[in-house]
């Protein structure tokens, strides 16, 4: 494929109040770089939002020690609903988001003092690294990983977006999909039985399927410094039948709404794509505009029907108030941004509650 997959660039949450999620995760777990901060109508999302155009607000969070962001989304004339029923570990979408732990220790205390609604102790996935799942205050799952990759130097103790847990219902046919588009072209661990670290999680002591999935060589340009490695878990429940977790609902409302790629050659990604049988539902075609970034966007979606965003980015803002933006569009696209460059998005960085 001539294009590059640059890292998970965000993983979408769908929420009844974006700056109190967004205030919550920059005190907590470092995400304080508002990237951007837009309220505009989801014009090509009808597919997905019941044939009806709905107005959104969204904020894109990074954090600098390195990983994915947070796009943070909100219905503004219509409330978000939750799933039908109880979600299960192995329900089919995106289970749990990953996070960076860079002093897991710490981070695991400081969550403690918080009295969260759900807080494991500190275990060992099924490749005997240090982890722990918790809860957010409205109900999303939340892995934090030792994991030491650092971009540059924060306060915080975790980084950004590592990866994400993937409920799938045919393992065969997800590992293709993930290998063959998405590149994640390595096996690192693949085991069957009853896990002992799901085993508080809803419905977790059930025999799995699990494998986790990584890249043998990862190519690098615009923003992927920043957005470091990444990682794909996939699971598959095989003791019942799971249920979708956005059945019945819109792509917008509450939950792990997408996980979304940060791409450059959109085209030869499109071509893959359709040759692979997985042709995108939806494409912004020429750029999109949210004010203060602009690109081309796509959707796919994985067999179960977890959306998998792509992101071209041609425009993004480093000194708004003197009009300068980084134009992505005239680069290499298989060449970093200067770590200066990049860097220099702590100015966007949000010390207090908005």
């Amino acid at each position: 494929m001539d294009g590059s997959l640059n890292g998970i660039q965000q993983i979408g949450i769908g929420v009844t109040d974006a700056k109190a999620v967004f205030n919550w995760y920059r005190k907590y777990l470092g995400f304080d770089i508002l990237v951007f901060e837009d309220e505009s109508p989801a014009t090509l999302m009808t597919q997905y939002t019941g044939g009806t155009i709905q107005n959104r607000y969204a904020l894109l969070a990074m954090n600098m020690k390195g990983g994915g962001g947070l796009e943070i989304w909100q219905f503004k004339d219509r409330k978000p609903r939750k799933p039908e029923f109880a979600l299960q570990w192995g329900d089919l979408g995106i289970n749990a988001m990953k996070v960076r732990g860079n002093d897991i220790e710490k981070t695991h205390a400081q969550l403690k003092r918080l009295q969260l609604p759900f807080l494991t102790e500190i275990d060992q996935t099924a490749e005997s690294i240090p982890h722990f799942f918790f809860k957010d205050p409205w109900g999303n799952f939340v892995e934090v990983v030792s994991d030491f990759y650092s971009f540059c130097k924060t306060k915080s103790n975790c980084g950004g977006v590592l990866g994400a847990i993937i409920g799938v219902s045919d393992m065969e046919e997800s590992i293709v999909f993930y290998q063959k588009l998405l590149e994640y072209d390595i096996i690192a661990s693949d085991d069957t039985e009853i896990f002992d670290d799901f085993d508080s999680l809803p419905k977790g002591r059930h025999s799995f399927r699990r494998v986790l999935l990584t890249h043998s060589s990862r190519k690098v340009g615009g923003f992927g410094e920043l957005l470091g490695p990444t990682v794909i878990e996939l699971i598959q429940v095989l003791d019942r039948i799971p249920k979708r977790n956005f059945e019945n609902r819109f792509w917008g409302d509450l939950g792990y709404i997408h996980l979304c790629f940060d791409v450059q050659g959109m085209l030869p990604l499109q071509i893959e794509a359709a040759k692979l049988k997985y042709p995108f539902t939806v494409d912004s075609t020429d750029s999109f505009d949210m004010g203060e970034s602009a690109g081309h966007f796509g959707y796919v979606e994985d067999p179960d029907g977890t959306l998998i965003e792509f992101v071209e980015t041609h425009k993004v803002p480093i000194f708004k108030r003197l009009g300068l933006y980084i134009n992505l569009k005239k680069r290499n696209p298989r060449k970093p941004l200067p770590k200066w460059i990049v860097k220099a998005m702590r100015i966007h960085r949000v010390f207090k509650n908005r």
